[in-house]
């Protein structure tokens, strides 16, 4: 099944039934796959006139306490970052889909992974964080679909999927549980109180500054046990790596595959694979530490992510970028080369 349509079935059988979008290149096929599936169980599609309307609607339905996606793609994402600090600042729960094409700007059509900074430091402004998750293959973006909205519901916040348009255009073969309906308790939401409770009010607006920084506060004590709990990664080949990748996504299946170049020439290369990316998996990276000479990062940008493992590295090794942008995938073989590079040639 094609990545983008699986992540609009996934959505389904998780329970969404509400889904508010715009067309935008490569993540629209998710949108057209939910317009013609949604009516079927029940469910609501809407195109928005714009991705900001799109957002708000989100916000609307997700106070009302339904499972309520969007999904968009790099420029998109941007135009609805007002609104997803509107979903933060209220503490409500949402799944937001970014298929990431190449910036800034309009930039192009293909792949890319220069969201990184908007998705873990700024989805929206002040002070807030999303969940963000990183899928490799269509698989697990449909696994991930599953988490993002019982981690949504569980710690009242927005989580996003970070694709690229790779995933979303590839086809791989796929599972998907049984389709069910999924009701979670929030006695918060606004969805009438038929006399029997106090009216529930959405809010982010607090006029009082210690009100305010009370709520925030209390907010980022939150995020303290999602940093602690939450963090994911998979590990490849590092028991032993003398150089240790850092990938996710698209560029961790890159990653991979010179890895295993690397191996085959007698190079201790292993790979970290971020699962996660807010919480980025620290400990993982600290661990690794122990017995790695240097790490690697690799992304489809000019370098993000690979500020986030200088802070977890901490100073202890060196730590390599290597990226192409634009929409350009790298390739095994220039990574490979980038390893060589590294280890002083093949051992």
């Amino acid at each position: 099944m094609k990545g983008n349509e699986a992540l609009g079935e996934a959505a389904m059988r998780a329970g969404c039934r509400h889904f508010f979008g715009y067309p935008i290149t490569p993540q629209t096929e998710l949108s057209a796959y939910l317009s013609k599936m949604m009516p079927k169980v029940g469910g609501t599609f809407l195109q928005a006139e714009s991705e900001i309307a799109a957002i708000n609607m989100v916000l609307g339905a997700a106070s009302a306490g339904v499972r309520a996606m969007t999904s968009s793609s790099s420029p998109g994402i941007s135009l609805k970052c007002e609104g997803i600090s509107y979903i933060a600042g209220s503490d409500l729960p949402c799944v937001i889909v970014n298929v990431q094409r190449g910036g800034p700007g309009l930039g192009g059509i293909q792949p890319s992974q220069a969201d990184y900074w908007q998705a873990t430091r700024a989805p929206g402004h002040g002070d807030l964080h999303a969940i963000v998750f990183a899928p490799s293959t269509v698989q697990e973006m449909v696994n991930i679909v599953f988490e993002a909205f019982d981690k949504a519901d569980e710690y009242r916040m927005p989580a996003m999927i970070l694709a690229d348009g790779m995933l979303g255009q590839m086809m791989e073969p796929v599972e998907f549980p049984e389709l069910k309906a999924h009701t979670v308790e929030k006695p918060w939401a606004t969805n009438g109180h038929k006399g029997e409770r106090k009216h529930n009010i959405v809010n982010s607006l607090f006029l009082q500054p210690q009100q305010l920084e009370d709520k925030i506060r209390e907010r980022f004590e939150r995020y303290a046990i999602i940093q602690e709990k939450e963090a994911k990664a998979e590990e490849y080949l590092t028991e032993d790596a003398d150089i240790v990748l850092v990938a996710y996504g698209a560029s961790s299946r890159i990653a991979r595959s010179a890895v295993n170049s690397a191996r085959a020439e007698g190079i201790k290369a292993g790979l970290i694979r971020p699962i996660t990316l807010w919480p980025f998996p620290v400990k993982n990276i600290q661990a690794a530490c122990k017995s790695a000479k240097a790490f690697l990062a690799v992304e489809m940008s000019m370098g993000q992510m690979v500020d986030d493992v200088r802070l977890a590295v901490n100073g202890d090794h060196p730590v390599h970028f290597f990226g192409r942008t634009g929409g350009i995938i790298p390739s095994p073989a220039e990574v490979l080369a980038k390893i060589e590079e590294i280890s002083g040639g093949a051992k």
